[in-house]
């Protein structure tokens, strides 16, 4: 797995539950480090001993975890240029749904090396969205279901998420947008403030 994942993972836990879990964690995991670097590529084995320490120590299940990863990916100042990779997808909630389909791609002219298994949205009814998440990452629909829901409230929208299972080898994601403009979003400029 490339190590801007695992760095994101170890950004998650040390913001939420703070470092010294976060060292229990990699301990527990037995991988001999506690710091991801942040362009390397990690073994699978690594990768999924992780996961499995952090629901063992953490003593939350792993998707529960990844969903609110997913929504600190979106919400943290930390990791700010993930929110904008992903604002660039549409000036509205529904262009950003459309947008998913390209996500894996535009995260490789970001990082080259970065895989993210591919995403295709089907729009069944108005207001009413399919998310098919291939395999390829552990826990990514999770991932995806926090991001999705954090990019709602990032654009004011009240949305109904919900995982629908297996379909053709990928995990769903049911997307029903309720209401737009039901709050103020935040703001974004496609200019970087660099000062």
């Amino acid at each position: 797995m490339h190590g801007l994942i695992n760095r994101a993972i170890q950004a998650f836990v040390c913001s939420t539950y703070g470092e010294s879990r976060w060292r229990d964690v990699t301990d527990s995991a037995e991988l001999g480090f506690s710091e991801f670097e942040a362009m390397l590529i990690y073994t699978d084995d690594q990768s999924k001993k992780l996961l499995t320490a952090m629901e063992l120590v953490l003593e939350r299940p792993l998707p529960e975890m990844l969903e609110d990863m997913g929504t600190f990916l979106v919400s943290n100042p930390q990791v700010e240029a993930l929110r904008r990779l992903l604002r660039f997808g549409g000036v509205n909630y529904v262009e950003f749904l459309h947008s998913l389909d390209d996500l894996p791609d535009r995260a490789r002219l970001a990082v080259s090396d970065l895989y993210l298994p591919p995403l295709e949205l089907i729009e069944t009814a108005p207001g009413q969205f399919k998310l098919f998440c291939q395999d390829g990452l552990p826990g990514y629909a999770s991932v995806m279901m926090g991001v999705l829901r954090a990019m709602a409230d990032d654009y004011g929208d009240l949305v109904i998420l919900e995982h629908s299972g297996l379909q053709d080898g990928a995990e769903v994601i049911s997307v029903t947008l309720v209401e737009t403009d039901f709050a103020e979003g935040r703001a974004f400029d496609l200019g970087a403030n660099l000062l």
